[in-house]
């Protein structure tokens, strides 16, 4: 299929989007954005209920911000009902659009995404490509290899946004891959002065300030970034860690730890959600980005340090240190206190000015342009 094809072709997404938060809705919706920018009539299948109680930790899974009007979202699978994903297949069949981009994150997924793709294959037409960003996922569940089995079965091509993805995809399907980098989420707004975003957020101007961003689970190593802070260095250095983002596990134990190593002074604490209206405030108020994970894909954050230019911390695990170039957009650490702790002192030393001319190189890569015509070469292959 040609990637300039006119707008009487049709492009699903199926995936989270708006009335849905968070990364993936964000993702899906600039997508879809790119899509129509190139002439495809684009809609997202997005979900009714997408997670039941027991697998989602955070206080709602419901977006406060009012719905995009400028893309078509249909608000209408239910990840626990069989009937649905029959009438939502057969709904899709009969559609026929060329393509279908899938997204896939959690083996609990598998079930109801399979079902509907594999009604939508009936039709001898439709295309299907997944956009992986996990196949393995982070916390491990019973029945996540067969649940991801059944998934696969209908898929006809892979997009995979880091080689730590397309290495775990290997080891359960050969079918067509590629793999692309994770565009830049252009999405939030421009980057502000940094005197501005202070103020808004109510900071000292004049603090040195490091920023985890992001959902706080056990696999991004907040609780290595805490002990980091717990360094004699760090504490004299007058340094202070923004924590902005929802626990998506039981605060107790960070709660606990801080208390333990004494470090609430050198802490800011926002760990409400942070609506996307709010996220260039909270990027553009520091001087650096952090993720001490512990074992990574990729990570969402990371696009988004790079469209604020903001150098990053990432440690030594996964995809993270493919995309970011050591001494150049940033730094790698081991995934230890010790080794967090020396590298964000080196980040300091060195100062943001080192990094940009980088940051700016590199960014160049991260365009939603190349994802959209991988997509289409994938599908027409």
């Amino acid at each position: 299929m040609s990637t300039d094809s006119p707008s009487n072709k049709k492009i699903v997404i199926i995936g989270p989007a708006h009335p849905l938060r968070g990364g993936l809705a964000s993702f899906d919706e600039r997508l879809a954005r790119q899509f129509q920018q190139q002439g495809f009539d684009t809609t997202i299948y997005t979900f009714s209920l997408q997670y039941p109680g027991f697998l989602f930790l955070g206080t709602t899974q419901y977006s406060s911000e009012p719905a995009p009007k400028d893309i078509h979202i249909k608000v209408c699978i239910n990840s626990i009902n069989p009937l649905n994903w029959i009438k939502i297949g057969n709904e899709l069949r009969k559609l026929r659009p060329e393509i279908i981009v899938v997204r896939y994150w959690l083996p609990f997924m598998g079930p109801c995404l399979g079902t509907i793709l594999r009604r939508v294959k009936k039709n001898n037409f439709t295309r299907v490509v997944c956009i992986a960003d996990n196949i393995i996922p982070h916390e491990k569940r019973i029945g996540d290899q067969s649940f991801t089995k059944y998934f696969i079965k209908p898929v006809d091509a892979f997009i995979t946004m880091s080689k730590k993805v397309m290495q775990d995809l290997r080891t359960i399907s050969q079918k067509p891959a590629v793999q692309v980098v994770h565009p830049l989420y252009d999405n939030f707004g421009e980057a502000i002065n940094k005197k501005e975003a202070r103020e808004k957020l109510r900071l000292d101007p004049n603090e040195k300030i490091i920023l985890f961003f992001g959902f706080i689970r056990k696999y991004k190593g907040l609780d290595i970034l805490l002990e980091a802070m717990n360094d004699e260095r760090m504490r004299s250095s007058g340094i202070k860690l923004l924590i902005a983002g929802e626990f998506y596990e039981d605060r107790k134990q960070y709660d606990e730890l801080i208390q333990q190593l004494n470090i609430f002074p050198q802490l800011i604490l926002r760990t409400d959600f942070i609506a996307d209206s709010e996220v260039r405030y909270y990027l553009s108020a520091a001087d650096f980005v952090i993720q001490p994970y512990r074992h990574a894909t990729q990570s969402g954050v990371t696009p988004l340090a790079y469209h604020f230019e903001k150098p990053m911390l990432v440690t030594n695990v996964g995809g993270l240190p493919d995309l970011v170039p050591d001494g150049k957009a940033g730094l790698i650490a081991e995934p230890n206190p010790l080794s967090v702790a020396d590298q964000i002192l080196r980040l300091y030393q060195l100062g943001e000015d080192y990094f940009l001319p980088h940051l700016r190189e590199e960014k160049k890569k991260y365009s939603w342009k190349i994802l959209a015509d991988r997509i289409l070469q994938s599908a027409a292959s």
